[in-house]
């Protein structure tokens, strides 16, 4: 997630997939008023802002990522924010405090993590008795047919090294039932998951193809196999025989989790 990578990231990938999550999964937080809110993974900051305006100024709020030009988009989109804690961080290794944290959110985050186990047990480790870990994740590419599309598409042009980073990795890590059992092995004693259902909608089909094919890691797929503008061309032109010339607007599913901590 750097190069040029997050400022296309907010301009087209935002408001494509993540603003309606966003809102939905911000307002899901409960916390006292004097509590602690921790975001991990939190990108451009599309759920930090949610959090912030959501919740009462006397609730610290501390987002984190991985990638530090991420974060440097984060805080330019929230400059009107105040009360925001930014800081670099690995979800996997956190510089908190055992039970410091009334809630952790992540937003489409935990699917990046190489150790899985290993960011669930940290999320554990800095939560309060009884608090709660808050992700979704997306579900699969056969449910988000946007994706889908634009991952065929790419993977026709070199088809015995496909470049299917979307279909591993964002949209890879979606069974229910192994996600509740790695919760619970890491500490949570009672985990929840709803399947969310929304729309994903852009401008023109090449806003909607050109968002995974720039806006995402998948970029490197493409630049490492030196098809990086013939795979822009092959998504457009993907998108516009699915979708056609106008407004495109399709399903998109994710499932999200509440996970608890005993009290």
């Amino acid at each position: 997630f750097g190069g040029s990578v997050p400022e296309i990231y907010q301009r087209l990938l935002v408001p494509l997939l993540f603003e309606e999550y966003a809102e939905d999964i911000a307002c899901r937080v409960k916390v006292p008023a004097q509590g602690a809110v921790l975001e991990t993974a939190c990108g451009t900051g599309v759920v930090t802002r949610q959090l912030r305006e959501k919740l009462p100024g006397s609730v610290r709020l501390v987002a984190t990522d991985l990638s530090p030009p991420m974060l440097e988009v984060a805080q330019k989109q929230l400059k009107d924010l105040k009360a925001i804690e930014f800081r670099q961080a690995d979800a996997t290794t956190l510089p908190f405090e055992d039970a410091s944290f009334d809630t952790v959110v992540c937003q489409f985050g935990v699917m990046f993590f190489p150790d899985k186990g290993k960011g669930y047990r940290e999320a554990a480790r800095v939560l309060k008795p009884g608090g709660s870990f808050l992700f979704n994740v997306w579900d699969s590419l056969s449910e988000n047919p946007i994706p889908d599309c634009v991952t065929k598409a790419v993977a026709s042009l070199t088809p015995d090294n496909p470049a299917d980073f979307l279909g591993k990795i964002p949209y890879g890590y979606h069974d229910a039932t192994a996600i509740e059992s790695e919760l619970k092995a890491s500490g949570f004693a009672q985990v929840e998951c709803v399947v969310l259902q929304k729309t994903s909608r852009a401008p023109t089909a090449k806003d909607a193809s050109y968002a995974f094919t720039a806006g995402t890691p998948l970029l490197n797929q493409l630049n490492e196999r030196g098809i990086t503008e013939a795979a822009h061309t092959a998504a457009e032109k993907a998108m516009r025989e699915r979708y056609g010339e106008a407004a495109v607007g399709a399903k998109m599913q994710a499932k999200v989790f509440v996970a608890t901590m005993p009290a």
